[in-house]
């Protein structure tokens, strides 16, 4: 029983790693900007094909180089979800600040746009996407250097986007009908795909009758890293000073000087590349599929919620416990552990599924809320009253 109960909190603590290196982009982003960006669990998503993406073209480089790809994994994961989410911040939601509902509604059609794209990518559209991007935003630039682009740059828009998307579509289309099937197939598809963990992270390092499995391990020296290198970014950069200072008086650091836009989609950047981070660690654990951000979105909000919106001590502790508790009680360990107390035996038989889990800990969630609802290390200073 005591086995059972150490190893479940093991796998718990390993998965609130996960959370915690979703929820450290999430923390910072709607502590800093109060958006609510359900396209975060999308990042994740990317991040863990990244992974897939660059194991498998470290695989045609043979034996000894495939057994470091999960380092430059994790870089690529980084970028990629980075840029992504600079993209989103600089076309949607900087358009969208101070309006929470718009932003709400805005970054959900996002995430279903990111988990369409996933299942039917192919060459085409890549292709016409790459195209219409160089003719557009192309033309956006050379025109911008007319003296009269403020009058005139509603009728530039209104003629080079549909002349742009036509173009695109008809390339596509004839790229098509000429190669087929080798350019229409869709990359990946709907269905879900693994990834290979290098040779070094499979098995588990022996301690009693149990194992700890060592691809869990590597996710939990990964978050102690991610957690030092934001702390230490934070608290020793110049641009982690700017940060702190917009989270607690964005007029006041915007009338010292400080460009509040930029560390804006600095920062939004950043949380997003940490979400790919976290889909890298997710692609260890299990299969990748498009659906996979939806499985850490709504226990990511938790964790920032109930740590206090941009606090990362708060993040720490509630990653840590929301994902301890919800695999012990969805595992069956707490089950196992109270066998001998008839009543207790039932109660959690009857939440020891994933589902009924995260029921549990929702109720829980919302009872801790109205004891404290700042969360557990809750916000202070002159933004709580503005």
């Amino acid at each position: 029983m005591l086995e059972g109960l150490l190893g479940g909190l093991f796998n718990g603590i390993s998965i609130g790693a996960v959370l915690l290196i979703s929820a450290l982009g999430l923390a910072i982003v709607f502590g800093l900007m109060g958006v609510i960006n359900l396209a975060h669990g999308e990042l994740m998503m990317l991040g863990a094909y990244t992974t897939f993406v660059v194991q498998n073209g470290f695989k045609l480089l043979g034996e000894p180089w495939f057994e470091l790809y999960i380092f430059f994994a994790l870089i690529a994961a980084f970028l990629v979800a980075g840029a992504v989410g600079l993209l989103l911040e600089r076309g949607v939601i900087r358009h969208l600040y101070g309006r929470p509902l718009e932003t709400l509604l805005a970054t959900w059609g996002v995430s279903l746009i990111l988990q369409q794209f996933v299942r039917s990518v192919n060459w085409v559209l890549v292709i016409g996407i790459a195209l219409f991007c160089l003719l557009f935003f192309g033309a956006m630039v050379i025109l911008s250097r007319r003296p009269d682009i403020e009058r005139i740059r509603n009728w530039i828009v209104a003629v080079m986007l549909p002349l742009s998307l036509g173009i695109a579509i008809a390339t596509g289309s004839f790229l098509g009908q000429i190669f087929k099937l080798a350019v229409t197939k869709p990359w990946f598809g709907a269905q879900n795909v693994d990834v290979t963990a290098p040779s070094w992270l499979r098995g588990g390092l022996p301690i009693g009758n149990f194992q700890l499995p060592y691809a869990r391990l590597f996710i939990i020296a990964l978050t102690i890293l991610c957690v030092i290198a934001i702390y230490l970014f934070l608290q020793r950069s110049t641009w982690g000073l700017r940060i702190r200072a917009v989270t607690q008086n964005r007029s006041m650091s915007s009338c010292l000087g400080i460009p509040t836009q930029k560390v804006d989609a600095l920062t939004f950047a950043l949380g997003s590349g940490l979400a790919g981070v976290a889909g890298c660690a997710i692609s260890l654990l299990g299969s990748v599929g498009p659906n996979t951000g939806q499985n850490y979105i709504v226990d990511t909000f938790m964790v920032v919620v109930v740590g206090g919106v941009g606090k990362l001590v708060g993040t720490i502790v509630a990653a840590l416990a929301i994902g301890t508790v919800n695999y012990m009680i969805g595992s069956g360990v707490l089950a196992l552990a109270f066998s001998s107390v008839q009543p207790l035996l039932d109660f959690f038989t009857f939440f020891a599924t994933s589902s009924m889990a995260k029921v549990m800990v929702f109720a829980l969630i919302i009872a801790f809320l109205q004891v404290r609802p700042g969360g557990i290390f809750p916000q202070k200073g002159r933004s709580v009253d503005a």
